[in-house]
């Protein structure tokens, strides 16, 4: 890391979590760029606030997007690799336990369309009956469920912060630099974009900027005066102590019921939260505020309904994050700018990011790099789409 001044660099990639850092090493891995000087602006290089360092860190197959599933498993092949691509110490602790994804008589339409895509885009993904679901997985409540989709495997969670830390030191190993400032004006020429200002008072010319700056993307876009439908949205996640737990069910996969609340284990205890709905999002504010409210009313009765066992919880802690919500379609925007052309986006994940960022940092690099995608088509994720008001909607958003 160094301090900031007057400078130059081929690229820009203002966000150093794990989507900025993931596009910084494979910029730095592709020989026909190899040369070029890569620079990551990171306001908060103690990553505090960082989304990644405050996610779930899980990774699933279980979309409705076929570009959803593959970003995924690009990263997912990334984790099968670890050690290969990152050295024989490297460990994200991943716990392949898969998704469980439920669906009331009301959403099994959704639930078998979406199947269909996920099948026909290599998921290993299986559906149940709720027979079939009692046999399987015996804590759970099956009343009123009429489906469940089980992925066997390709899918569970890991650890985000040393996912991103390993592809940062990686980059950094080939010669990346990371600069601990803020990002307050863009300039622009007719071509493009020319050069980024500090806070500090530096300055870096850049042939390419590459928006990666999470939930502050709507925020950086605008200073290059473009609009981009992305927000920070706060998630609440909670942590439980059950102790009537069985084995099986600190065996169990990530669960996610219809009414859009989750858990899955995490050592001897649970993690749980929920989406929640429009009416229903939090304020934005300080991150350390939790607000206890929505495990008590929503997310509470909607496990105990579920699985039995966790009538008789104890909370043992709580932290929140923040989503970089794409309120346009809670889909990806990634690519260049129709009318900036070596402006680049790589925003809006809407709570998959993570996961997401050894595709998305890959493919990024081949725009910068090629001119156009080279390993997975993400056309229908460009910004074209917000301007022609043609939402592309993901279906399965938890």
């Amino acid at each position: 890391m160094i301090n900031s001044g007057d400078q130059s660099a081929d690229v820009v990639i203002v966000g150093g979590g794990a989507m900025g850092s993931a596009i910084a090493y494979y910029l730095s891995m592709m020989g026909d760029f190899a040369p070029g000087r890569i620079v990551i602006v990171e306001r908060d290089t103690s990553y505090a606030e960082c989304s990644t360092a405050r996610s779930a860190g899980g990774i699933r197959a279980q979309f409705s997007t076929p570009e959803n599933i593959a970003l995924s498993k690009a990263t997912l092949e990334v984790i099968r690799n670890l050690k290969q691509v990152f050295g024989a110490d490297a460990d994200v602790s991943f716990k392949e336990r898969g998704y469980l994804v439920l669906a009331s008589e009301e959403g099994a339409d959704v639930l078998r369309a979406n199947h269909k895509v996920q099948l026909a885009n290599g998921g290993d993904i299986e559906l149940l009956n709720p027979d079939s679901l009692a046999r399987r997985f015996p804590w759970l409540n099956v009343e009123g469920l009429a489906l469940g989709a089980f992925g066997r495997s390709g899918e569970g969670w890991l650890d985000p912060a040393i996912m991103m830390g390993l592809f940062r030191k990686a980059a950094q190993s080939r010669g990346v630099t990371v600069i601990h400032d803020s990002v307050v004006a863009i300039e622009k020429d007719t071509p493009g974009v020319s050069a980024v200002r500090l806070a500090s008072g530096g300055r870096i010319a850049c042939g390419a900027l590459v928006n990666a700056a999470g939930h502050a993307g709507g925020k950086i876009a605008a200073l290059a005066g473009v609009e981009l439908p992305v927000e920070p949205r706060k998630r609440f996640i909670y942590v439980m102590d059950c102790r009537d737990a069985t084995p099986e069910l600190h065996d169990a996969p990530l669960t996610t019921d219809g009414s859009g609340v989750w858990f899955r284990p995490e050592g001897r205890q649970f993690i749980t939260g929920i989406s929640p709905e429009e009416a229903d999002e939090p304020p934005i504010g300080d991150l350390d505020a939790i607000d206890y409210a929505p495990y008590e009313n929503l997310v509470w009765p909607g496990i105990a309904n579920r699985v039995p066992a966790f009538e008789a919880v104890k909370v043992t802690g709580a932290w929140a994050g923040y989503y970089d919500y794409n309120t346009f379609d809670q889909n990806a925007i990634i690519g260049p700018h129709p009318d900036i052309a070596n402006l680049y986006f790589a925003n809006g994940f809407s709570g998959h990011g993570f996961q997401q960022s050894g595709g998305a940092g890959r493919a990024i690099a081949e725009l910068i790099v090629h001119g156009g995608y080279r390993t997975i088509d993400l056309a229908r994720f460009g910004y074209e789409r917000i301007r022609r008001k043609e939402p592309l909607f993901e279906l399965n958003i938890f």
